[in-house]
């Protein structure tokens, strides 16, 4: 299955480590460490404001979508994939 995490952008549910709500990157160290180690294979797909960070195996995201929108649609049973690119 697969998660839309904004920008016509899916990811394989399975290959989603973490979502993260943005509130964690301002209040932890170790997070912004962390993200500052994955800045080679960060996408920024927020034009605007960030409000979440989805973590995959290979990548991280900045979402413009919420950590609640995100985890709601990963508890829906099916997508249909109709010309959105696949990451």
């Amino acid at each position: 299955m697969y998660l839309h995490i904004g920008e016509d952008i899916l990811v394989k549910t399975d290959d989603v480590i973490a979502i993260l709500d943005k509130k964690l990157l301002q209040a932890s160290p170790i997070m912004s460490e962390f993200l500052e180690k994955k800045s080679a294979v960060t996408y920024h797909l927020a034009k605007n404001s960030v409000k979440s960070i989805v973590v995959t195996d290979k990548q991280v995201y900045y979402s413009p979508l919420a950590s609640s929108t995100l985890k709601k649609r990963s508890l829906q049973p099916s997508l249909l994939i109709d010309d959105i690119d696949i990451l």
